[in-house]
């Protein structure tokens, strides 16, 4: 990114947190906000039509949520890179948005003094956690290596089978996956067998119970 060009769009339903947080966003002068937002519905047709590098998305918000305007991001593979705010210290929380695939993680307490670190690691290519969380991506860390331990054959799936195991986790049927790869949902089929193969998993159900279970460690 050159100076001047890192386009922000923020979304919270809190007017005041959002005038704050914009003057310390402006204060640097490579950093641009081009627009607010209320709601997630709100963001994402934002997001559609003027296309910013970033979205600094408040994970609770009345009616369509940062979750939601993230999961649309996703299926519409909008090219914007999405950083959570949220009040609440939560593991499960914080698991959910990085299965999400998002880019950043701020606490509001400190989103004063994180906000335009996370903006420019994040519109670099780079993730930011605020640091307090360290310790919940050190437990992510430790679950996925006790999880390869335990199924040695998650480290022969291929890129696609990995994503569609992630996509399975999100509870899509084959024809969703094959509609989202953009491959015949019988190709999908196929991956389905040999991840189940790899895995040692037997049984109709096997399959989407391991992907359940373990959606914060693949």
């Amino acid at each position: 990114m050159t100076k001047a060009n890192i386009r922000i769009l923020i979304a919270d339903d809190h007017p005041v947190f959002r005038k704050g947080l914009r003057q310390v966003i402006e204060a640097e002068s490579d950093l641009l906000v081009i627009g607010e937002a209320t709601d997630g519905d709100a963001a994402l047709a934002f997001v559609r039509q003027e296309k910013p590098d970033v979205a600094v998305v408040d994970v609770h918000m009345p009616g369509s949520g940062g979750f939601d305007f993230l999961r649309a991001i996703k299926k519409e593979k909008l090219a914007v890179a999405v950083i959570f705010l949220t009040m609440f210290n939560d593991e499960t929380m914080f698991n959910t948005a990085m299965d999400l695939g998002a880019k950043g993680y701020v606490l509001k307490e400190s989103a004063a003094s994180d906000i335009t670190a996370s903006i420019r690691s994040v519109a670099a290519g780079r993730p930011y956690i605020s640091p307090q969380l360290s310790g919940f991506l050190l437990n992510r860390s430790q679950h996925a290596a006790q999880l390869v331990e335990q199924h040695p054959g998650l480290n022969s799936l291929t890129p696609t089978e990995r994503r569609i195991l992630k996509l399975i986790a999100d509870y899509q049927s084959s024809k969703e996956i094959a509609a989202e790869l953009h491959i015949h949902y019988r190709t999908v089929d196929n991956h389905r067998s040999n991840i189940c193969q790899k895995l040692n998993l037997h049984g109709s159900n096997a399959l989407l119970k391991f992907a359940v279970e373990n959606r914060s460690k693949i």
